[in-house]
């Protein structure tokens, strides 16, 4: 399954996905552990996930320092391990993350499609002082080698603020799959959802990676266009944990979406499960600290579980705010329903398995 067809990929999509975004497997030394990176891949693949997302924030943007030189061994391997599980038959796709100025991103993507993946998720980071000109001339340039994924991160975490022009515009390019909407604002979020419908690309997929409310993006007809238009999947590093439940989540969405109505009980069942799982990702996603244990969080529900080795990140510096294990704690025992503890349980040697 090296490639997919340009259609089958769209149809992908927008028919809606689990897509995890992956941690980084370091040990306690900071080293990285691919055994540990393995049996995260198995785990996503086995929990149903419809692709996986690597080299992205959740992955650690520091991968791509020459002092680690971790972007492309980590890339080559996640991308092996999927190919040699995965049969052709099975709808799954590889998305790089793809940062940097514009001749570090054609590098990176002619790399990620080089090496099998399907489509780029572009960090607009490095270039937070160009004009929404300039930007849309670069993505033009990434857009060429590999199909794209629009991405929409927070101010918070290296993210700048994106309007509904830049959007209308980025629409116009042949070669955009999705857009991963992910500024946890709901103005912003409104004004991509807005651009793409105005725009008339009904091949465009949104995705929600506001993990702060999955729920209700998911659920909500944004009323623009002829019709309501939806998001139709997460791209999510909150969805790097509980991935099963998550799926299980997701097909539940698309058969409440369907119905002609939602009464008002409905209504009030879904605004609470949309409560709780925004108060899981507090404590994973640190937000009381302006997200500075963000990374660290996820790694520590994941070793909690066996999965990861340590907590640990490349940057020193990066761990566990105070009080936050407190916090995860609490979370852990308040939503265990949100969680793969069982699941993880009964298949965490074999995916640790050489």
């Amino acid at each position: 399954m090296a490639s997919i067809d340009r259609h089958v990929l769209r149809k992908h999509l927008l028919t809606g996905q689990v897509i995890p975004a992956m941690p980084l497997a370091l040990d306690e030394a900071r080293v990285w552990s691919p055994r540990h990176q393995r049996a995260l891949v198995r785990y996503y693949l086995e929990a149903g996930a419809g692709g996986l997302a690597v080299g992205v924030h959740s992955t650690q943007f520091e991968i791509r320092d020459p002092d680690h030189a971790l972007f492309e061994p980590v890339l080559e391997f996640c991308s092996r391990e999927i190919e040699s599980h995965l049969s052709d038959s099975i709808d799954f796709v590889k998305i790089a993350g793809i940062c940097g100025t514009t001749e570090q991103a054609e590098r990176e993507a002619r790399f990620a499609s080089n090496h099998g993946y399907h489509a780029g998720l572009l960090s607009l980071g490095a270039m937070r002082g160009a004009d929404d000109d300039a930007l849309i001339l670069h993505c033009r340039r990434i857009a060429e080698i590999i199909p794209l994924i629009g991405f929409y991160l927070q101010p918070s975490i290296g993210g700048r603020s994106y309007g509904y022009r830049f959007w209308r515009k980025f629409s116009e390019i042949e070669n955009v799959v999705a857009i991963k909407i992910a500024p946890f604002n709901r103005y912003a979020t409104l004004d991509v959802v807005r651009a793409v419908a105005d725009s008339g690309r009904a091949d465009i997929a949104l995705y929600t990676g506001n993990d702060d409310n999955i729920i209700h993006d998911l659920l909500t007809p944004f009323p623009f266009g002829d019709s309501p238009i939806r998001i139709k999947g997460g791209l999510l590093g909150q969805w790097a944990i509980g991935t099963k439940r998550a799926t299980a989540l997701l097909e539940k969405i698309k058969n409440a979406s369907e119905e002609a109505s939602v009464s008002s009980g409905d209504a009030s069942a879904w605004a609470e499960r949309n409560a709780a799982l925004t108060d899981l990702n507090s404590a994973i996603f640190d937000p009381a600290n302006n997200f500075v244990g963000c990374l660290s969080g996820i790694n520590e529900m994941l070793r909690r579980d066996g999965l990861l080795p340590s907590r640990r990140c490349l940057e020193p510096s990066e761990n566990l705010s105070a009080g936050q294990a407190e916090e995860l704690d609490r979370v852990s025992a308040a939503y265990p329903e949100w969680l793969d503890t069982d699941f993880i349980r009964e298949n965490i040697e074999r995916w640790l398995a050489g």
